[in-house]
């Protein structure tokens, strides 16, 4: 017998169990499959426990220079494991929400493996045997793995992933060699900094975190090298061999040999659709990633995909944000969400998803840089407000900026880049902003209160407004 569904999600992660939980509120019979934990990998091994272990290095981090605050202490010290099992808990928890509402919703989540096969039809495997369902639709959600990049030596040497860092228990990082200078790598190169590692990045483009904008990126370089973090920019590793490698610098054509505790490989990740499809099912790929429309359908009727196996961006709340749009897609309501914003009067389509690095100080940006804009043919009027003279970085000893991209004509805001404490929460209101197309005139009327490091947006506010003489030709 085939048990019947209105959607089947395959995968548990941020872009599944959301898409998962608004259809249950849409008063469709839902089933979740993946063959690990409720969560998926942002969950289990990614999003919440690297944050959780840069929460816990930053106060480590913030202890060893507690004086400057008049607060002293006699002996400083970390117990990785014990942050570890911190982590941990902090996933359980997080777990056990989701458990919840799924519960509450009646969603039947299934731990097993799961293969698409014609007529909208899952094989699933587990240890209680093979079943097979049906659904009127079907969401793929099965994310991304990491990549392991083609090194001589790298597969005789020992060199761990993200995932298999996340889940060390035992401290042995005294010197760390971090390849690739993405997201993924400057902030476990924070995390192991603050905790007195010594840390080399890798990186084969000319800077840190590649299509961000140059002016960020510059910054987060000069505050990580000012730590102690040494970043090795056009390189790559030659070849590894147990926990030596040689890196070549192509600018200047040098060579050196490094020794490390750990090499950790942050190349990025790619999408994950091993033993997805059976014999019989149709779908089609482009680049390595399933092909779908405007709408995230693929090229099967009924079966869509959404997330890290096919979106350019992979975030866990842009998963979230295509799960919900295509499931009110197949409810056939109007959509809740945007995931980019065509304002009046332009030509040019905004995306509206927040970019978060969670380094020390918090990276977050929105919508266009202002290359990107010129790029596209805009005239732009930048704001930038440098935070040194903030009443609460003074208080708290932080420093950084932001820097706010207006349509020069009408005003109206296309982007933001914010370099300061708490920028991953602010960035909202950006993203807000430029959702609703408001203007620098119409963000002026905001109140903003005192001492907050988001008095800095209305100092990037009047400083566009002030300088209309700044246009680019």
């Amino acid at each position: 017998m085939i048990r019947q569904f209105d959607l089947i999600v395959i995968g548990a992660g941020p872009g599944g169990y959301t898409a998962a939980l608004k259809a249950a509120d849409l008063n469709m019979s839902v089933a979740v499959i993946d063959k690990d934990k409720l969560g998926g990998v942002c969950l289990n091994r990614g999003c919440m426990p690297t944050k959780a272990l840069l929460y816990a290095s930053s106060i480590f981090s913030m202890m060893q220079r507690c004086d400057d605050f008049g607060v002293s202490t006699d002996f400083i010290s970390f117990d990785f494991s014990k942050m570890q099992e911190y982590k941990k808990r902090s996933v359980l928890r997080y777990r056990s929400e989701i458990e919840y509402l799924f519960k509450k919703r009646n969603i039947e989540f299934i731990r097993a493996t799961a293969v698409i096969h014609r007529n909208k039809t899952v094989e699933i495997t587990n240890e209680d045997g093979k079943e097979y369902l049906r659904a009127k639709s079907i969401i793929i959600a099965t994310g991304a793995r990491p990549v392991i990049p083609d090194i001589p030596g790298i597969a005789e040497s020992v060199v761990i992933d993200s995932d298999r860092l996340l889940a060390a228990k035992e401290w042995n990082f005294d010197r760390i060699v971090i390849v690739g200078g993405g997201v993924i790598g400057v902030e476990f190169a924070a995390v192991f900094q603050a905790l007195c590692s010594n840390v080399t990045i890798v990186e084969k483009g000319d800077h840190l975190l590649g299509p961000m904008d140059i002016q960020v990126a510059e910054a987060l370089e000069k505050k990580l090298r000012d730590k102690g973090i040494v970043i090795n920019c056009n390189t790559t590793i030659e070849w590894i061999k147990e926990q030596n490698c040689t890196l070549y610098n192509h600018a200047t054509g040098e060579r050196h040999n490094l020794k490390a505790s750990q090499i950790v490989i942050a190349v990025g990740r790619t999408p994950y659709t091993e033993g997805l499809l059976g014999a019989d099912a149709a779908l089609k790929f482009r680049d390595g990633k399933l092909l779908v429309d405007a709408d995230f359908m693929t090229s099967e009727p009924g079966i869509y995909a959404i997330g890290d196996v096919v979106a350019k961006t992979q975030l866990a709340h842009v998963a979230a944000a295509q799960g919900t749009y295509v499931v009110e897609k197949i409810a056939g309501c109007e959509h809740s969400i945007m995931l980019e914003v065509v304002p009046n009067g332009m030509y040019v389509p905004l995306p509206i998803v927040p970019n978060c690095i969670y380094t020390s100080p918090e990276i977050a940006t929105v919508g266009l840089t202002e290359q990107a804009a010129v790029k596209r043919g805009m005239k732009v009027r930048c704001g930038v407000c440098s935070m040194d003279g903030n009443g609460k970085s003074i208080i708290t000893k932080e420093e950084g900026f932001i820097r706010l991209i207006f349509e020069a004509y009408s005003n109206t805001i296309i982007g933001a880049q914010i370099v300061c404490p708490r920028a991953t929460d602010m960035i909202g209101e950006m993203a807000t902003a430029i959702a609703n197309g408001l203007t620098a005139r119409q963000l002026d009327k905001a109140m903003r209160a005192h001492p907050t490091y988001s008095e800095g947006i209305t100092g990037a506010i009047h400083n566009a407004i002030n300088k209309g003489e700044d246009v680019n030709e």
